[in-house]
């Protein structure tokens, strides 16, 4: 598997596996305006602070993605500290999980915010996504409850956070 920054070509199919992941996990809440951001990898790939990573298998299929928020100025930070990096739509195609995608894919964005010099990565789940709870804890992420952010009246997100060193 390699891990490499999207390209153009991959902005359309890296949208459909993301929408699917997240489209299809039991508890899923349905949010229009939230479906269209994880289908549309253009807007997260040309933002400012923000780079689109994807997996792709041996034989060039692509397999994952994520988008990781390079520091707090990115319009995908959502509560990034000042010192830190975060990452957001973490997502594996369905024929790919449980064979390490999503972790290569949260270590990609530990060893960047590593060379970033940065002191956290943190990020946001819902209280379904439990197979990415233990991926984070696994990885050594510990529940920030101070990061817990009601995004809507049916959607609780729970903070992660990882420390670093710089």
């Amino acid at each position: 598997m390699i891990i490499r920054p999207v390209e153009p070509a991959d902005y359309g199919e890296l949208g459909a596996l993301t929408l699917d992941a997240y489209t299809s996990l039991d508890g899923h809440v349905h949010e229009p305006d939230y479906e269209v951001e994880l289908a549309d990898v253009r807007s997260r790939a040309e933002a400012p602070a923000t780079l689109v990573l994807v997996a792709v298998d041996d034989d060039g299929r692509l397999i994952g993605g994520v988008t990781y928020a390079i520091d707090h100025t990115s319009p995908f930070a959502e509560g990034t500290p000042e010192d830190g990096a975060s990452f957001r739509m973490l997502a594996v195609a369905p024929s790919s999980q449980g064979r390490g995608t999503g972790k290569a894919l949260v270590h990609a964005c530990i060893a960047r915010a590593n060379q970033d010099g940065k002191t956290a990565l943190v990020l946001h789940t819902t209280p379904w996504m439990t197979t990415a709870h233990r991926l984070y804890e696994g990885l050594g992420f510990a529940r920030d409850s101070e990061r817990d952010w009601q995004a809507t009246p049916q959607v609780l997100l729970l903070g992660y956070r990882l420390d670093l060193v710089p």
